[in-house]
């Protein structure tokens, strides 16, 4: 009996630490992408820059992206787009600027993310 009180934590401990070793395991598995959108001065479409990472292939996708969603008219079209790609909202930042004393949202950043195949 002595030899099961003692087992039992030591089983409960080593399950513990296998189920957060897959879950940041699990997190790992993604691609990450950051997307500057900005409103066009003198117009009501959005110049946005998707950004994929800095390698070539990274790169090259990225830009591909940016031509892609810019001159979309609505951020949603922008997050919509994604959504189609299987890419999933993380985080979003707003670019706020001040103009003699009056401020704003100057632009958006979506952070997004998709499971690594």
């Amino acid at each position: 009996m002595k030899k099961i009180k003692i087992f039992l934590p030591l089983i409960l401990l080593t399950i513990l630490i296998l189920c957060s070793s897959e879950t940041s395991a699990q997190e790992s598995s993604y691609h990450y992408v950051y997307i500057s959108v900005r409103g066009k001065s003198f117009s009501k479409k959005l110049k946005v820059q998707v950004d994929f990472g800095d390698s070539e292939e990274q790169i090259k996708l990225g830009e591909e992206y940016s031509e892609l969603l810019t001159n979309k008219k609505s951020y949603a079209a922008v997050l919509n787009f994604m959504v189609e790609k299987e890419f999933e909202l993380v985080e979003t930042l707003e670019y706020n600027s001040v103009d003699q004393g009056s401020g704003g949202t100057s632009g958006v950043v979506f952070i997004m993310r998709k499971k690594k195949k």
